[in-house]
């Protein structure tokens, strides 16, 4: 074939921005006739917790595996740190952790043979294995259970394991695919508060779960992805205090207790311009508030106090994140 007939070349990726870690770059996978990943691009920005959502066939294991370098994509780029995880899987590897749904277990290998075993795979001398598995085992809470095998170990000691042979090479950047999955509450918390901790120390964190509320709750960003499309990539807390389309231009939900008779809330909702009535409650109202700036709702509330409505509470509703996601969704079909 000659130089004419041959496709151009894709132009390298641009090196990140200094205080963007992971750049993703119109990300596209097909299997088959299934298009799972779909010109996808977002960053993520160094020292992030990120939360990653999305229905199950939406497409999230298959980006985590692309960014992880376990799958190739069919077009498009991941960069981690400059490096192209394609280009150069091994340095990626260096600089990523990662925490699959669910792992394989050697039931007659002890908690501490197994983290032995992943150090030595990553190059530690024996001084040095040592050292970093009693360092992890400490900090995920394992040192209890170092001489216990692993096919003795609950649901929640096995996640925490498994997250535990995720940092031993140290990653800047962890990746977590549904890590809180089959948890009871206490699990669920002593994970959080492991997140929490990683997060303080600067790590960057990429975490799917399907359990919205504890998302929104352990990160500062939120990315939802729909039949392997961006649907949204934004702050945790401008989603659950985002606006609503009621046809009429945006609106804000406001809830209002009253001390007293609700009449006298409702007469001024019904009355007031840009004021309207969603729900009645026993001790006051859901609101709607139209517009989408915050000095509104300092406006509405030194109003309402004029008018002699004794108010008790007053404050813009947060929305669920299940609520915005269901939206989103709707809305792009």
């Amino acid at each position: 074939m000659s130089d004419a007939a041959s496709p151009a070349a894709a132009p390298p990726p641009l090196p990140p921005a200094a205080d963007t870690l992971v750049e993703v770059t119109g990300l596209n996978r097909v299997f088959d006739s299934v298009h799972a990943v779909q010109d996808l691009s977002f960053s993520i920005r160094r020292g992030a917790v990120v939360g990653f959502i999305g229905a199950n066939g939406a497409g999230k294991t298959t980006t985590m595996r692309i960014m992880a370098t376990l799958d190739e994509p069919t077009s498009g780029s991941v960069v981690v740190d400059g490096l192209d995880v394609v280009e150069e899987p091994a340095r990626v590897r260096r600089l990523v952790g990662w925490m699959p749904d669910a792992f394989g277990t050697y039931p007659n290998m002890t908690v501490f043979e197994y983290l032995d075993f992943f150090a030595r795979s990553y190059g530690f001398s024996r001084q040095e294995r040592r050292s970093r598995v009693e360092e992890v085992m400490d900090f995920a809470d394992l040192t209890p259970l170092a001489d216990r095998q692993m096919g003795k170990l609950s649901k929640g000691m096995g996640q925490r394991l498994c997250f535990g042979r995720m940092l031993i090479p140290d990653p800047a950047f962890m990746i977590l695919d549904e890590p809180a999955a089959g948890l009871d509450p206490k699990a669920r918390l002593e994970f959080k508060n492991l997140v929490r901790l990683l997060a303080a120390r600067g790590k960057t964190l990429f975490i799917s779960s399907h359990i919205l509320s504890e998302l929104g709750e352990m990160c500062d960003s939120l990315l939802f992805i729909d039949g392997g499309r961006l649907v949204f990539h934004g702050d945790a807390d401008d989603l659950k205090h985002g606006t609503t389309d009621a046809g009429q231009g945006e609106e804000m939900a406001v809830l209002v207790t009253v001390a007293g008779p609700t009449g006298p809330l409702l007469e001024w909702a019904e009355m007031t311009q840009g004021w309207r009535v969603v729900e009645e409650r026993r001790d006051g109202a859901r609101l709607a508030c139209t517009g989408s700036d915050a000095a509104l709702l300092a406006d509405g509330l030194r109003r309402l106090v004029a008018a002699g409505v004794q108010v008790v509470e007053f404050h813009r509703e947060q929305r669920r994140l299940e609520e915005a996601f269901v939206d989103m969704v709707k809305e792009r079909r």
